[in-house]
């Protein structure tokens, strides 16, 4: 895994910050996209961490998040970037690296993980650890740091929807037509934003409507 510095570190794991993460992932793509070589991002998510908190308490919770993040380090070489992106939560960005061989190093990340035994006392210990992933490529399932967050969060979700303790790769989902009514204006201002960000309309609106999804709860995706 790549090296940082002490203030580039969340403080409980070791790896990355997410605005640390944001910024290098920002230029890892600039750079894929002028070279025109692959880039995989993985979101990776404890199952059920609510539910380890509740029963044995956050301090055993916190033990949980630094040997997850112990197993990525000793998982992953020196080229790929790591962060706890939120929580639970853990991203992963693989540089130069189709989603195919991303995914091999995810699923040993993730068996490894399951095999762990984490003793909290005496009497209390819990045994294998649950997560699920998703994953998403540069240019194959899209070319925007948006696209690609998204991608690997729907397929983040559809991990923990079809049973947790997987991983899975992103794919295009069946756009399903809705009847939407929006002003002159806001269309006017819509094409004008697209042009600017050199993006697609539908793309702005998707990464609209999930900000609103998650806004109110709808993509949380532990309940």
């Amino acid at each position: 895994m790549i090296k940082t510095k002490p203030s580039q570190t969340d403080t409980l794991t070791g790896l990355l910050t997410r605005k640390i993460f944001q910024e290098k992932y920002t230029n890892l793509l600039d750079k894929a996209k002028e070279k025109q070589i692959p880039l995989s991002l993985a979101l990776i998510d404890v199952d059920n961490f609510l539910s380890i908190n509740e029963t044995y308490g956050h301090v055993p919770g916190d033990k949980v998040l630094e040997t997850i993040a112990l197993v990525i380090r000793e998982k992953t070489d020196e080229t790929i970037l790591a962060a706890r992106y939120g929580g639970d939560e853990f991203a992963l960005i693989f540089p130069n690296t189709e989603r195919e061989q991303a995914f091999l190093t995810l699923e040993a990340i993730r068996v490894t993980i399951n095999e762990q035994d984490i003793i909290f006392d005496e009497k209390t210990y819990l045994k294998g650890i649950c997560v699920s992933g998703g994953l998403a490529s540069f240019p194959i399932d899209g070319r925007s740091e948006s696209e690609l967050l998204r991608k690997a969060d729907q397929a983040l979700y559809r991990a923990k929807l079809t049973g947790r303790n997987k991983i899975r790769l992103a794919y295009e989902e069946r756009m399903v037509p809705k009847t939407s009514h929006f002003t002159q204006t806001q269309l006017e201002r819509l094409s004008k934003l697209a042009i600017e960000l050199g993006t697609g309309e539908a793309e702005l609106l998707r990464e609209a409507l999930d900000t609103l999804l998650t806004k109110y709860g709808v993509n949380d995706i532990e309940t």
